[in-house]
């Protein structure tokens, strides 16, 4: 998988696999949302292709090349729409719920995504169209945060605390893909006139030095691709738990049209998934100098 054979390998059978160079930058790249192995508790009673199309495929292949350049690399192996490591763990869908939450343990807070069925547990995999054919009990809901949602954040936080506490800063790429019906809907954008191949999310320039929103913003355009910042996608969860660009720990997120790569539908790559994967490599070497550029300036001042 890699060129660089001194890389740590870290797993947790069903939970994610963490790759992290002997030779290491202040980098960490993770993929939340691109698992493929579903659980045997999952029990969806909805179509598997659509359980399938919710998910961001492929993304972790197309930036498996972080570690030969010195960032460390996170990714899920389970999917998204069993549970979301991108949302608060007590952003649950009370009509999820087949009996009232315990009144002893931490209270649930439901947020505009649970209420829309996108919350920490999936109600709907597709607008009007439910995940599961019964309701779920709060130990079930508590099972999956214990065994997936924790050992999740609790690997990424340790990453960024590790680059962080070694070199003063720590730069977090969290990696996405959108489908192009949402890049090109004029009624979900700011911008109706252009249609992003890239959305860079830093919520509103509060997760990362602006400096280097531009730069990724400037080299993805150097490649010809359209690029749009906070633009639907600003960030969420992954981004604003581990973000503080006060003290250098920067974080952003990064959502590439599944168009680029992959055909919508049967979700089978494309033939230009190998252009974008080495384009995407490219970018990730732009990070490693820029983060090498960017600790110089500190030890110089």
């Amino acid at each position: 998988m890699h060129k660089t054979s001194k890389v740590k390998v870290s797993k947790i059978s069903g939970v994610y696999e963490c790759f992290e160079p002997a030779q290491s930058q202040p980098i960490i790249f993770d993929s939340p949302h691109s698992g493929t192995i579903y659980p045997d508790d999952f029990n969806y009673a909805c179509d598997f292709k659509d359980l399938e199309r919710a998910e961001d495929k492929y993304v972790e292949e197309l930036f498996n090349a972080a570690p030969d350049h010195g960032a460390s690399f996170l990714h899920a192996l389970f999917p998204r729409s069993y549970l979301d490591v991108n949302r608060a763990d007590d952003d649950i869908d009370e009509e999820l719920l087949s009996e009232p939450w315990p009144k002893d343990e931490q209270a649930i807070n439901p947020t505009n995504r649970s209420h829309a069925g996108i919350g920490l547990i999936r109600r709907l995999v597709k607008p009007g169209v439910p995940v599961y054919g019964e309701k779920l009990s709060p130990a079930d809901i508590q099972n999956r945060i214990e065994k997936y949602y924790t050992p999740y954040h609790e690997a990424l936080e340790n990453l960024i605390k590790t680059a962080h506490y070694n070199f003063g800063q720590s730069y977090h790429i969290n990696c996405h893909s959108m489908p192009s019906a949402v890049s090109k809907n004029s009624f979900t954008r700011i911008n109706p006139f252009q249609s992003p191949d890239f959305v860079l999310g830093d919520r509103n320039g509060t997760s990362c030095d602006l400096t280097f929103t531009h730069a990724l913003r400037d080299f993805l355009k150097s490649k010809g691709y359209k690029v749009a910042i906070n633009d639907p996608y600003k960030g969420v969860e992954l981004v604003e738990r581990y973000s503080a660009p006060a003290t250098g720990r920067h974080s952003i997120q990064i959502e590439i049209c599944r168009s680029l790569y992959m055909n919508e539908i049967t979700c089978q790559k494309s033939k230009n998934f190998n252009k974008l994967q080495s384009d995407i490599t490219d970018l990730i070497s732009f990070i490693s100098d820029y983060a090498k550029s960017n600790l110089t300036d500190l030890a110089a001042d």
